[in-house]
């Protein structure tokens, strides 16, 4: 749990085991730091509510809050996967552009629309939603144990993907999707069925985009595990927000 919150946040947690047995539980547990996110996010859209706070100011607010409280690994990673995906060539020229650690106009576009999606969507969640905040940003989290079941294998032989591809057994992304969805019920008032499809159709999602990457760039990156996580946390987030 060190690790996880080492790696998937800001806060001063500190390890000296950073070996594939420990990466192997972080990323099991990185689900719970999602949660530990959620809490804090929909804590600071409450606050602003009370404050006053004009909707998309706050659904921005929240937005950055979760860029700085992540270091922004997560947003680096959707940027430099969709340089990736926007490049000609083999899978060897895909990952040299994605490690150029310049920012394209794929990736800017992408950051673009997904920061604004999320920030709008954040803005339409009336205060019985917040729930959705929670289950929306802990989905996100949850990602990562597909992006690394086993059997699939890292793209380079260094680098986080390395580390962490082909450590989950099934089970693990499969109770979290359980759990996600019976928690998902109670999400919003007076609606069963539609955050519990919202996590669905992520997963989904999720598990296309999953495959296409690793077509694409020859296996797991670390990069396409940040990109995941925020393709489920925006899909999440949209499908739950109340129609006008």
């Amino acid at each position: 749990m060190r690790l996880a919150l080492s790696w998937l946040t800001v806060l001063p947690f500190h390890t000296n085991k950073v070996d594939r047995a420990a990466a192997r539980t972080a990323i099991a547990v990185a689900p719970l730091v999602g949660l530990l996110l959620g809490l804090t996010a929909a804590g600071l859209l409450y606050a602003a509510h009370k404050a006053g706070m004009p909707p998309l100011l706050a659904g921005l607010l929240t937005v950055g809050f979760l860029a700085l409280a992540t270091r922004g690994m997560h947003l680096d990673g959707l940027a430099d996967t969709a340089d990736g995906l926007g490049c000609y060539g083999p899978p060897e020229r895909a990952l040299a552009v994605m490690k150029d650690g310049g920012a394209g106009p794929f990736a800017v576009v992408t950051l673009i629309v997904v920061l604004g999606a999320q920030a709008t969507a954040l803005a339409a969640l009336t205060p019985d939603r917040w729930p959705a905040v929670v289950l929306a940003i802990t989905a996100g989290r949850t990602a990562f144990t597909a992006c690394c079941l086993k059997g699939l294998n890292p793209a380079r032989p260094e680098g986080l993907g390395a580390l962490v591809a082909g450590t989950q057994p099934w089970w693990i992304p499969t109770a979290w999707l359980a759990v996600l969805t019976a928690a998902a019920t109670q999400a919003i008032p007076n609606n069963y069925w539609l955050a519990p499809t919202a996590i669905a159709i992520a997963a989904l999602t999720a598990a296309a985009f999953i495959r296409h990457t690793i077509k694409r760039f020859g296996g797991v990156t670390g990069d396409t595990l940040g990109a995941t996580c925020e393709l489920t946390t925006t899909i999440v987030l949209i499908t739950t927000t109340p129609a006008q």
